[in-house]
């Protein structure tokens, strides 16, 4: 067992042969325990305490200065669940009833029985598990359920509700007020990935998440989850929109300051319900492509976008929908097909040049977006597409370029596909989860297992296995529990955490949802029939 793992006694009696006695009688090591260190008398343990922070005292009740009583009537208030064990004399029995019922573990009688108080140290170390497994617990549904939540509104955000409706109990009414949305999305993302390895691009999402989280505590944000890979969504107060230019400055200050990192953020325009995420996110990204035309980071407010009196166009919203499908099922024919129906449109409404030039520059940001959420694209850059249009001066000039671009960008797609197609991508995602089943799978580590994003994985496995991703972990789960429980005669709610569940309870509730059966039962019927 590591030394961090056990558990730190701190001996005290002003009697130097008891504790030489109790050093060396004990077996220290073999109990999971360490001495953390020794104390002569109550008022040299208190200070002790304090700085060992130890999880078991051993202390005489009769000592000089601060007798053992007193000493646990100062530290229990503080340190709750310390366990004191006694050591009295048989002329003070009374005392050591005062001491249990003051809130002590057990007391044993001198001379020291070091069998007894063997035992009675196996008891402690039994309930300090206990204890720890029920933080663990605690922290791991805690965890669970913050990680939940923000599957359920992003799940909102993309327009997904209907899967996420056995998470209702997960809402709450903050959003049944007016709020608003910002997007804060990191720039040139595409070229950050390229230079930082996994390692570290885990570290600095970790880190602008870690920046995030605390500015909203102390800005009055509603909430904040990660979105796309670089991107994350901020909800605000409606209260909080007359600032909207000001929060969003400094939240480009304290990404810039803290983590040396770029970003712009674009924030939409008011709304009410949970419904409306998927309505305003939208509006923020569509604010955020200004980005491209500034030139700069910067703040872009969704009613800001358009200039005053600037001719509204027409938005091509059919072609573009059909222009990401065809990227998404890498229909190279049909693209090119569709571009040549973007230039019919754009002709249509002889629109002026710059503000054909704005359409396709956002029609092309957004299909760009298109093959990163699929990860299926190389190291390009979207920026650098956005300058060669802009230095074209006719409109098939510029659909050319978005033709040559994205040819260029499919057929590098089609060969990554070839190399991995989607079934093999899905078939390598399960081994990891039939692997693995055990630990505390999330669906974001199996994406990137599967180098995918997860919106795209989510689809893609659904697809192909039949199960969603959930279902197939709890699947593997229940399968090797029924194979535990058939071929042994380990305890069930030794089975639960050797498949995945840390809760016995819950693995029992979880088994008989899938088989109709508790686990007892299941083993023996099983038994039964052998």
């Amino acid at each position: 067992m590591e030394a961090d793992d056990k558990y730190k006694v701190l001996l005290v009696d002003d009697e130097p042969l008891i504790l030489r006695s109790l050093r060396v009688a004990v077996p220290w090591e073999e109990l999971g325990l360490t001495i953390a260190g020794e104390a002569k008398n109550g008022e040299t343990a208190l200070q002790l305490i304090q700085e060992t922070s130890p999880h078991i005292v051993i202390s005489d009740i009769r000592m000089p200065v601060l007798d053992g009583i007193a000493l646990m009537k100062q530290v229990l208030p503080r340190s709750a669940q310390l366990i004191f064990i006694f050591i009295s004399g048989y002329g003070e029995f009374e005392y050591a009833r005062e001491a249990l019922r003051a809130g002590a573990f057990d007391y044993l009688l001198k001379p020291i029985d070091h069998e007894e108080l063997t035992d009675m140290l196996v008891r402690a170390r039994e309930r300090l598990d206990r204890q720890r497994e029920n933080e663990q617990m605690l922290l791991s549904v805690q965890t669970l359920s913050l990680l939940a939540r923000e599957r359920m509104l992003a799940e909102f955000t993309l327009g997904n509700p209907r899967p996420l409706q056995h998470l209702k109990w997960l809402e709450n009414s903050e959003l049944e007020q007016d709020y608003f949305m910002a997007v804060v999305r990191l720039d040139d993302y595409a070229g950050l990935t390229a230079r930082w390895s996994a390692e570290e691009k885990q570290l600095w999402l970790f880190a602008v998440r870690n920046i995030l989280e605390e500015w909203s505590m102390q800005h009055g944000a509603l909430s904040v989850f990660p979105f796309y890979n670089g991107e994350w969504i901020l909800l605000f107060p409606a209260g909080a929109a007359a600032n909207r230019k000001e929060l969003g400055e400094q939240l480009i200050g304290g990404i810039r300051r803290y983590a040396k990192l770029d970003c712009s953020v674009g924030i939409s325009r008011t709304t009410r319900g949970i419904d409306q995420l998927s309505t305003v996110y939208p509006l923020a990204a569509q604010a955020l492509y200004q980005r491209f035309y500034s030139g700069e980071a910067g703040v872009f407010i969704d009613e800001e976008t358009a200039a005053p009196g600037s001719r509204e166009v027409k938005y091509p919203k059919e072609l573009e929908l059909a222009l990401m499908e065809s990227i998404r099922t890498l229909n190279l024919e049909r693209m090119l097909t569709l571009f040549d129906e973007l230039a019919v449109f754009i002709e249509a409404q002889a629109l002026p040049q710059k503000l054909a030039g704005h359409l396709i520059l956002e029609l092309s940001v957004v299909l760009y977006r298109q093959f990163e959420h699929l990860n299926t694209h190389g190291e390009w850059s979207v920026e650098s597409l956005l300058t060669k249009l802009n230095d074209l001066g006719t409109l098939s000039g510029m659909i050319e370029a978005l033709k040559t671009e994205f040819r260029e960008w499919l057929e590098q797609s089609h060969k990554t596909a070839a190399r991995e197609d989607g079934r093999s991508i899905i078939e390598k995602a399960k081994r990891y989860i039939e692997s693995n089943y055990h630990k505390d799978l999330s669906i974001e580590e199996v994406s990137e297992v599967a180098d995918l994003s997860i919106s795209h994985f989510c689809t893609l496995f659904k697809q192909i296995s039949g199960y969603t991703f959930l279902e197939f972990v709890t699947h593997c789960r229940m399968e090797k529990a029924k194979y535990i429980l058939r071929s042994s005669s380990v305890k069930v709610y030794q089975v639960a955490p050797l498949v995945g569940y840390q809760d016995p309870r819950y693995f029992t509730q979880v088994f008989k949802k899938a088989t109709g059966k508790t686990p007892t039962e299941y083993r023996e019927e099983h038994v039964k029939q052998v």
